[in-house]
């Protein structure tokens, strides 16, 4: 359950990044019936126009759309400009695209837009955000950030190697920033998801149908800003946590050799 009092700790205002489709999106629409103005970000500004009419109709918030290429290397700085005038006190860092398949056969442009989405917009965007989150406290307030990163960012998995790399920091820099800050009013969460219904394996190349235990985006954002206060890291699928449990209580050289088995792409 999400606390009564999440609107008065972390509002009035938040900002979501990759709000056009998938996870990003279903944390849009919970904090706007939660009473959140929001700042959505993300390239698909059709999407967000579109997003932002639809939760103002419903739920009376303003929702302010921006349309922000995140693998720029001015995009959180164009963020953190957009919001300058804005009591933002929860920062939801959502946006990150995945690839699968052998590494070598990436395309060495599209994994640094990777690398510049997944690792160096949290990292920005936390950098930012913390003084003025800090900021709050002076006024009896809250305030939170949530990383999105991935049940393969707990080890390195074959055949996803660059986004399993890009997600590992993103755990790291969770917990890192939980310790620094938690005891100061600012609360720090990294979602691990597993799999979860979206757009996201399509445009990877997989097959939705041929995963396992998908969890609705929608039950994946109440779940992880009902435990926002609990942080380090927040696992939203028992199934995968279990998984990925196992494999870590193998030795490392069977658990990847045994991934690697069970992923190797037919040819």
């Amino acid at each position: 359950m999400i606390p009564a009092n999440f609107h008065q700790t972390y509002g009035p205002g938040a900002l979501v990044t990759g709000a056009s489709s998938g996870i990003g999106q279903a944390f849009a629409e919970e904090l706007a019936a939660l009473g959140f103005d929001l700042v959505i970000a993300a390239r698909r500004i059709d999407r967000l126009e579109t997003l932002a009419a639809r939760l103002n109709a419903q739920h009376g918030v303003k929702v302010t759309a921006l349309e922000v290429d995140l693998a720029r290397a001015n995009a959180a700085q164009s963020l953190l400009d957009a919001t300058a005038a804005q009591d933002i006190g929860l920062v939801v860092s959502n946006a990150g695209f995945g690839l699968k398949g052998p590494h070598e056969a990436n395309d060495a442009a599209t994994m640094t837009d990777m690398l510049m989405v997944n690792c160096n917009i949290p990292l920005q965007l936390a950098h930012g955000f913390i003084p003025r989150l800090r900021a709050r406290r002076g006024a009896g307030k809250g305030g939170g950030i949530i990383f999105n990163a991935s049940i393969e960012g707990l080890m390195g998995c074959p055949y996803s190697a660059a986004y399993s790399a890009s997600k590992a920091l993103v755990i790291a820099l969770g917990e890192a920033l939980w310790g620094e800050v938690s005891n100061e009013g600012i609360d720090i969460l990294t979602l691990c998801p597993g799999a979860t219904e979206s757009e996201a394996a399509a445009k990877q190349g997989i097959d939705p149908a041929m995963l396992h235990n998908q969890l609705p985006a929608a039950d994946v954002a109440q779940a992880t800003l009902a435990h926002i206060a609990e942080g380090p890291t927040f696992f939203s699928s028992d199934y995968y946590k279990a998984s990925f449990d196992q494999l870590l209580a193998m030795p490392r050289r069977e658990a990847l050799a045994a991934m690697a088995a069970g992923m190797k792409p037919t040819r």
